[in-house]
């Protein structure tokens, strides 16, 4: 009998938000572990029910975070941005943080500028 190694601790693990060119344009926004495996799913239609009927082209982006819960606190805000703001973020004219509220609860940083 075989044994199996245990599962990965993700409670330890960094986590990543990252974004994806889509073949129609649209940049999806989504949070995993391990992003080049994740972008494979997406890739064989695997992944998200977004990405199978929009076929994603380019992983555009990725982002380190400490734990799951600040992935998905940053995705949520990411995901209200428009796909230039997502772009910008991209390309590195933006920073994760500037797209984030801060500590405060001020929300004016999500909004695009002009």
């Amino acid at each position: 009998m075989r044994l199996l190694p245990p599962p990965p601790d993700h409670s330890t693990m960094p986590w990543f938000l990252y974004l994806i060119e889509c073949a129609d344009g649209s940049v999806y926004t989504g949070i995993a572990t391990d992003v080049e495996a994740r972008f494979a799913k997406h890739a064989t239609g695997m992944g998200a029910r977004y990405t199978r009927s929009r076929k994603p082209v380019a992983l555009l982006a990725s982002f380190e975070l400490a734990d799951r819960s600040s992935a998905s606190r940053a995705e949520y805000w990411v995901k209200r941005l428009p796909p230039a703001a997502k772009r910008a973020l991209a390309a590195g004219a933006r920073t994760l943080e500037s797209v984030l509220p801060n500590p405060q609860g001020n929300y004016e940083a999500v909004k695009e500028s002009p």
